[in-house]
């Protein structure tokens, strides 16, 4: 899937632009590192979510403490994991509402 910027100039998708290019290899260093340094801050304002260590990719350590802290302001809210949070509600929700079927019953 291509994405076509906005603008009015010519546009070609390069498949495997990194290996091919030295200005997009140097924008996706640029892009990395910039990303690991938010994501570096972000542990300091989050620090139970361990950002530092993960960077934000779905590890099973990151996709564990979503469970039991539920997501961040950061978090993506349509990412697999932090969506059915969303669905779901919080650990306290789910036990509201598991509790109260008991009492229905």
């Amino acid at each position: 899937r291509t994405f076509k910027v906005p603008m009015e100039l010519p546009q070609q998708p390069l498949t495997k632009g990194e290996s091919k290019s030295a200005s997009i290899a140097a924008a996706s260093i640029i892009a990395k590192v910039t990303r690991d340094r938010l994501m570096a801050e972000y542990h300091l304002q989050y620090p139970q979510y361990n950002f530092q260590q993960h960077k934000g990719y779905p590890t099973k350590a990151h996709r564990a403490a979503i469970a039991e802290f539920g997501p961040s302001p950061i978090h993506r809210k349509t990412f697999k994991g932090v969506r059915e949070f969303y669905r779901e509600g919080t650990p306290e929700e789910q036990a509201e509402r598991k509790q109260k079927c008991l009492w229905e019953k």
